[in-house]
């Protein structure tokens, strides 16, 4: 909830006067939970119960890298409280079509012997935890592989210098939404996080048109 995205999208919202709600997920930040017990249904389900629980109303979905899988997750199942998505390198699927290619096959082995592994990251100087459970439940909430039945507005913002979740991701994403008022902005010089003062500005822009 501290996060560069989520504190300027306080502000954003405040400035307007319009109704926001920002969340750590089980196990993140200030959320209770061990982070190695969480899952992408059991992330899906907390988006789900802070809309069901928290909000009233047409609900505009913000999400960020694993968070732009979730929104589409939660999106899917309450389609009638959703006025627009917005995804910010949004990484749907990513436990089958990105991080497999990140692991060799000494990684892999150790993924499936302790259940676990602990890769390396440029954001978090202890590395990123990834477990079998969260692969194999991950593989279990794939939205990529067919067309997803949704036809709010949705806007993505990729960076091409991501080098975390390549842009192409938001491409594919962009192909299986069944809306038809669906737009994806690529920033050259961006990278992941997208969060210098000329991307807020941009996402900022972004929320004014979608109203």
């Amino acid at each position: 909830m501290t996060g560069t995205k989520a504190l300027f999208l306080q502000g954003y919202c405040g400035e307007r006067r319009r109704a926001y709600v920002r969340f750590d997920y089980f196990g993140h930040g200030r959320s209770s939970g061990d982070f190695a017990d969480g899952t992408i249904s059991r992330w899906r389900d907390d988006a789900i119960a802070v809309i069901d629980s928290l909000s009233e109303g047409p609900q505009v979905l913000v999400g960020s890298s694993m968070g732009g899988w979730l929104m589409v997750l939660a999106a899917l199942a309450r389609p009638e409280r959703i006025a627009a998505l917005v995804g910010i390198a949004a990484a749907p699927d990513f436990t089958t079509d990105l991080l497999p290619r990140r692991l060799n096959t000494a990684q892999l082995d150790e993924l499936n012997a302790r259940g676990r592994i602990v890769l390396s990251s440029e954001y978090d100087p202890a590395g990123y935890l990834y477990t079998k459970a969260l692969v194999d439940d991950g593989n279990r909430n794939l939205v990529l592989r067919d067309v997803i039945p949704l036809n709010c507005p949705v806007r993505l913002l990729h960076g091409m210098a991501d080098a975390s979740v390549p842009w192409q991701q938001s491409l594919v994403l962009a192909q299986r939404l069944d809306s038809a008022d669906v737009a994806v902005t690529l920033v050259k010089d961006g990278d992941h996080r997208l969060s210098r003062d000329e991307d807020l500005a941009r996402l900022a822009r972004i929320l004014d048109a979608l109203g």
